[in-house]
């Protein structure tokens, strides 16, 4: 991840495309006020976790507009530079800050830290331990050997399995201490290491456009690397459509179905998103807590529910969990839905998740 420096700097809304849209007029007991047109807004920008950020949305004029994006970027900000593993910034206590103190010191971070963190513990333990952030030891020796794959794909190779097995040891989530009152997060096992691949985008895409609909921003849709929140409708008051991606990505076919929101967010995990390739076989980023490696049951997992980081770590979690007890974890939460895709092509769903797929 590239280190940046970030200030307060405005971001310029790409205007893509306006629509005029017509608002009701009059009630059935007579008029009211004309409310004023809204218009469409595009726009996006590319430095923050990682990945590419956009939002649509609808304004009543690009002023309005260009202010939603500013904040959406600045709030963006601040939990990019929170949940960063690899990072240091001046000032400021991150979860890199946490594992260089690993069996050290308690470090004092921002409650939106503590609140991530918690909100992690107790999908760790719903989805008993297929969402564990305390797999850092592990996932930092396969980020390494995937990195130095794409690079060098003449020496690609896989880490060796007594390497995974030692740093195994330390995935321990209960040696995560965290202390409300003080505000701080200590890892007990000097070994540890935290890794919020699997939250971080989500929450912080959660939170952020909680923010921006107490501001106003009443229709609305962002994506921060796939990760996708609906606020309300569009504007003339029609679902948004968002297409489930197809994961071979040879297929002339990009999407294979278009599902409807309002209010709602959407998150796939995918094999074909990061990996590398060794002797001719593929090998995701998504490290399976028990194997130790990748497993090679789904192409994709997607969660339909309305809070974008339940999705994320739903996501991450059924991904690596047998098919019948993933369904039947979904099936037991309120208002969560999902589609499974196997590497055979073969596809699968919880039992409500078709009535949020757009008719062909």
């Amino acid at each position: 991840m590239k280190k940046i420096f970030l200030k307060r700097k405005q971001i310029t809304a790409v205007v893509l495309s306006a629509a005029v849209l017509v608002m009701w007029a009059c009630l059935l007991t007579g008029c009211k006020k004309k409310e004023p047109e809204l218009k469409r807004f595009d726009a996006q920008f590319l430095d923050l976790f990682d990945t590419v950020t956009s939002i649509v949305g609808y304004a009543k004029d690009e002023e309005t507009f260009r202010g939603y994006v500013q904040e959406l970027y600045d709030e963006l900000a601040v939990y990019h530079q929170l949940y960063d593993i690899y990072n240091d910034y001046e000032g400021i206590a991150n979860i890199k800050t946490i594992n260089d103190n690993a069996g050290i010191r308690p470090v004092q971070v921002d409650k939106k830290i503590i609140d991530m963190l918690k909100e992690a513990a107790l999908m760790d333990e719903k989805t008993n331990g297929y969402m564990n952030i305390a797999m850092g030891s592990v996932l930092s020796i396969w980020h390494e050997y995937r990195t130095d794959g794409i690079y060098n794909p003449e020496t690609a190779a896989l880490p060796p399995r007594e390497a995974l097995l030692k740093a195994a040891e330390h995935m321990d989530i209960t040696k995560v201490q965290i202390d409300e009152a003080a505000s701080t997060v200590y890892l007990a096992d000097p070994d540890m290491s935290l890794d919020v691949g699997s939250i971080a985008k989500g929450y912080a895409t959660e939170m952020v456009c909680r923010t921006l609909e107490e501001d106003g921003l009443s229709y609305g849709l962002i994506s921060v690397g796939g990760n996708v929140r609906a606020i309300g409708t569009r504007g003339d008051g029609t679902m948004w459509k968002v297409g489930i991606q197809n994961p071979d990505l040879s297929s002339q076919t990009k999407y294979l179905h278009t599902i409807e929101l309002e209010d709602m967010s959407l998150v796939t995990s995918g094999s074909y998103q990061r990996y590398y390739t060794v002797e001719g076989k593929t090998y995701h980023h998504i490290i399976h807590p028990q194997l130790l490696t990748p497993w090679d049951e789904y192409d994709s997992v997607s969660v339909l529910c309305r809070d974008s980081g339940l999705a994320d770590c739903l996501s991450t979690a059924l991904f690596n969990m047998d098919f019948e007890d993933g369904k039947a974890l979904v099936e037991s939460m309120d208002q969560v839905e999902a589609l499974w895709i196997f590497q055979d092509g073969t596809e699968k769903s919880s039992s409500g998740f078709g009535g949020f797929m757009a008719e062909e």
